[in-house]
């Protein structure tokens, strides 16, 4: 055999190694944001599973405030419902939309309630009522921390999806760029809050 077959040999099995490498990097990082959600997931489950209890505690003091508790159980089932869709397929851009939109009209009845209960002295001073409040809120914060995570690894995916060479893999096996966890939907809600006294 000829040097220059040699050389075409070895560079066709460059090409190959480096391709496999390139298509091995991105299915390893395409995992690594399934498991991110899968932790946001826990969270979220985690939180859930507190606002029953929250919500039953707050039933003792607001009995007339029925309609703002029945919102927090409504809000929760349908963020609830739209979290398990998205576990199912945590790299649906249409399914994380719809877990978002649920979880801004959940923090919204969450919102309500606990703008209720600051009404309510007897309420506030629930030693049941506080530590579901702490336990709700060190929750949120890890759900914070979960969803960071995800966003480092969406936007180290969708780094590694754009550059090139790695981009001709990507492109061959439609590994397309994957959408970040917002905290807000729209340009509204970046405004700043306008305090009036």
């Amino acid at each position: 055999m000829s040097a220059a077959l040699w050389i075409f040999l070895a560079l066709g099995l460059l090409v190959f190694f480096w391709a496999v490498g390139a298509y091995n990097r991105l299915v390893r990082l395409k995992n690594a944001i399934a498991t991110a959600f899968g932790q946001i997931d826990v969270q979220l489950k985690r939180r859930y599973d507190l606002i029953p209890n929250l919500v039953e505690v707050a039933r003792k003091y607001l009995a007339h405030e029925a309609q703002t508790l029945e919102a927090v159980i409504a809000a929760r089932n349908q963020a609830r419902a739209a979290e398990q869709t998205a576990a199912g397929s945590p790299l649906n851009a249409g399914a994380l939309g719809a877990l978002a939109g649920a979880e801004q009209l959940l923090g919204g009845a969450l919102g309500r309630l606990f703008a209720v209960a600051e009404a309510y002295p007897d309420l506030k001073a629930d030693q049941t009522m506080r530590e579901l409040s702490e336990e709700l809120a060190s929750t949120e914060n890890r759900i914070g921390f979960a969803r960071q995570a995800y966003n480092d690894h969406v936007l180290e995916f969708n780094d590694a999806a754009a550059q090139f060479p790695t981009l001709i893999v990507a492109k061959l096996f439609n590994f397309t760029t994957l959408a970040m966890l917002a905290s807000t939907a729209s340009e509204a809600e970046r405004q700043p809050v306008k305090v009036s006294f």
